[in-house]
């Protein structure tokens, strides 16, 4: 079976897993393999739920007709995404970054929603399995596809780029994140770099912030849409404040969001800019952009007694963690306290950046800060605030400490700091 008839076999039954354990009748189950399983061996289970073919590349599991084997599972479920773009030829916004990617990609979503039939990422599925998934949900029902491409090495974005082939795209920012793929923040640059270049070779559009000057150097040779601060910018939007929740205007409207920080302004700019571009209406842009409530350990504001507390536990790297805690900083707040978890892929830059990190954090005046994570132990060995795991913070911490605190908790995934509230 070529990729055509299996695109032909998918629009019959237009829904993919590659779980069993989440598989509804009729799925095509694409058996996947990883360092640590084999789908090709849960064909069986797959068929017993219900699935209506399995896309295998293991012959000895070819049970029945059900079953289609292929060379690679993998590869056939990205080719068969990119002929579904085709066949769609609808609209698709891509967008990649250090940070922010899946807030910015979350309001974009809200803002197009008032208007059009938009298909996004689900959460942050948004590698070489994740975006040929976010694609074969989309339909020919869909107006509008918003596409999250993530990264950790170079030549990866350029490959997401080749399976989606975007109409449009954006770069949230360039960061300190995954040094140890990227090598530097040139690589990232680079890296990150590589949507624009797809972009410009194929005479497509680019949402540039005015305000980076990274994006207007790499992005100067491209059709763009300029948002910003400047009166030349196509869409001149402005930040008004950050206390905490960053407010906004654009056309003389003010838009109070939920969303806290100023590093949000940039990813309430693009949204605002993205919904203007494609005609959405001032009060729908503002009305989408004011009721979106950030979610998933994502800027969230929490109060647990008389404690108020900013959790941002999903992801951190040098650069969200700066930004975050210079927001942080500003807070008009009497009693501040940072609770900091190690930052993880940064490679040899590691004990460098958590050593400049801590250096930031006790420069602020905060009435705390306490460090957790063998990276910071390492750093900053002989601090009393610093707890090399979660189970000795659990153990040693006064969390009395945090009453009529106001508490800024971020660190890397891996961290799980959100484990804190449960403390509370």
């Amino acid at each position: 079976m070529n990729i055509e008839q299996l695109h032909t076999l998918f629009l019959k039954h237009p829904s993919v897993s590659t779980d069993t354990r989440k598989i509804v009748k009729n799925d095509l189950y694409f058996a996947l393999k990883g360092d640590n399983f084999n789908g090709n061996a849960f064909t069986q289970q797959a068929l017993d739920k219900g699935a209506s073919y399995c896309i295998i590349d293991d012959k000895t599991y070819a049970i029945n007709k059900q079953c289609i084997l292929v060379t690679d599972v993998l590869k056939t479920l990205q080719e068969l995404a990119h002929v579904h773009r085709k066949y769609l030829n609808l609209p698709i916004i891509a967008l990649t970054g250090s940070n922010g990617k899946t807030t910015t990609k979350e309001l974009i979503h809200a803002v197009l929603s008032q208007k059009y039939k938009t298909s996004a990422t689900v959460g942050n599925l948004n590698n070489h399995i994740g975006v040929p998934l976010t694609l074969l949900k989309m339909t020919k029902n869909t107006d509008i596809g918003i596409v999250e491409m993530g990264a950790n090495h170079k030549k990866e974005i350029a490959f997401l780029s080749n399976i989606a082939h975007p109409d449009y795209g954006l770069i949230t920012n360039f960061g300190k994140a995954h040094l140890e793929g990227f090598g530097s923040i040139e690589g990232v640059i680079e890296g990150k770099s590589e949507l624009y270049k797809h972009l410009i070779a194929h005479n497509k559009t680019i949402f540039v912030n005015s305000n980076d000057p990274i994006q207007l150097e790499k992005s100067k040779e491209a059709k763009t849409i300029r948002f910003g601060s400047r009166k030349t910018d196509d869409y001149e939007i402005y930040f008004k404040s950050a206390q905490p929740n960053v407010t906004v205007t654009f056309n003389n409207v003010e838009i109070n969001s939920q969303l806290i920080g100023e590093y949000n302004f940039n990813n309430i700019a693009v949204a605002i800019a993205i919904g203007a571009y494609f005609n959405v209406d001032e009060k729908q842009i503002k009305e989408a952009i004011e009721n979106y409530v950030p979610n998933n350990n994502r800027s969230q504001i929490i109060e647990k007694g008389t404690t108020k507390i900013i959790l941002d536990a999903y992801n951190a790297n040098p650069s969200s963690m700066t930004v975050a805690l210079q927001n942080f900083g500003k807070l008009e707040a009497t009693n501040k306290i940072a609770i900091l978890g190690d930052m993880f892929e940064l490679g040899q830059d590691a004990n460098k950046e958590h050593t400049d990190l801590a250096a930031l954090a006790n420069s602020l005046k905060l009435s705390q800060v306490v460090f957790i994570g063998e990276n910071f132990h390492k750093a900053l060995s002989g601090s009393n605030l610093t707890y090399k795991t979660f189970d000795d913070f659990k153990t040693a911490y006064h969390l009395k400490t945090l009453e009529n605190a106001t508490v800024l908790i971020k660190g890397s995934r891996g961290m799980a700091l959100e484990r804190i509230l449960e403390l509370l």
